[in-house]
């Protein structure tokens, strides 16, 4: 029985240490400072994912254009780069027949 206790009493000491750890937002790449190949690198290798264009702005990014489903639609995502203004980076999902194509 002390043995089970043992193992409990450091499994609740392990579990409160790491909740008391703070959380670790994921860092977005921000575009402006990469080069369009880099870009391009990033999002081939992840497959999905969300870039900074600015210091307030971000999209999510996906390598295929089949990743969007249901109510949306691929579009081309051309983000800024160090070299280039309008890299096409993959594609972006946007809402079907609203007129707009709002981003999703």
């Amino acid at each position: 029985m002390t043995m089970n206790r043992s193992i409990l009493s450091r499994f609740v000491c392990l579990s409160l240490a790491l909740a008391a750890l703070p959380a670790t937002a994921q860092e977005r790449p921000f575009t402006p400072s990469l080069t369009c190949g880099a870009v391009k690198a990033l999002v081939a290798r992840e497959r999905r994912i969300v870039l900074a264009t600015s210091p307030n702005a971000y999209e999510t990014v996906h390598f295929e254009s089949g990743a969007c489903t249901n109510e949306v639609t691929a579009a081309p995502a051309f983000e800024p780069t160090l070299d280039d203004r309008y890299c096409f980076a993959g594609y972006r999902c946007v809402q079907r027949n609203n007129g707009e194509n709002s981003v999703r």
